[in-house]
Order: C-alpha cells, then structure tokens, then sequence
C-alpha cells in the first residue's frame, strides 16, 4: 500500500491560473501501483504520451480539504517525462459542484514504493 500527500490544483472556469488545494490524500494498492507500473512500460515500448487508470475515490481513500470539496470522478494519469524518460502519475479528476478540472503534483511511479 502507498499512501500519498501530494499539493492539488483546481482550475475553475474563466480562471487564468490553477489555484492550490489545500490538501490530497489517497492510498494505492499493491495492485493499483503493479498496474501504473505496467502502464509506464506500455508507454515506453509503444512511444504513447498517456495512459489513464480509472479509480474509485472511497476505494483509494481519497481526503480533500473543504476548499476543493469532492470530486465526481477520478483517474491516475501516468506519462512519460520527457527530461527522465521515467513514467510519472497524478491524480486528475473534476470537482463535483463545479465540474472544474482538479489535478495533483506528479510524482514517479517508482517512488511509490514503501
């Protein structure tokens, strides 16, 4: 289990720039991380830009400040960065009062790892 406390964004209509979530918290099964890791290679070995892994937000234990509220939907994004070449995951999802689009921080798929 990989639990993460990552920065979040929400960028709600008409705004020019993403305005920081106080906090995201969620936890990844040993199962989700073997499935973000097998995204990663698929991406290296067929030179795609992104993957998406749909996720439950109960299911992943997903805490997000009052200031964001909840989201309606949920999916890991991981990608290939271009600097590393190493694949890198964030939670992206849209903000249920709203529908603005929510994002967090990426961090590399192996740093998911305890």
């Amino acid at each position: 289990m990989s639990t993460m406390s990552v920065q979040g964004w929400c960028k709600p209509e008409g705004s020019i720039n993403p305005v920081p979530i106080e906090s995201m918290h969620f936890e990844l099964s040993d199962q989700e991380h073997e499935q973000l890791e097998a995204m990663e290679e698929q991406l290296l070995m067929h030179h795609e830009s992104e993957a998406f892994l749909h996720v439950d937000a109960k299911k992943i234990k997903l805490e997000i400040s009052d200031d964001c509220g909840p989201l309606s939907d949920c999916q890991l994004r991981v990608y290939i960065s271009a600097e590393s070449q190493r694949g890198q995951v964030h939670l992206v999802g849209h903000r249920a009062s709203d529908d603005s689009p929510v994002y967090s921080n990426a961090v590399m798929v192996e740093a998911l790892l305890d």
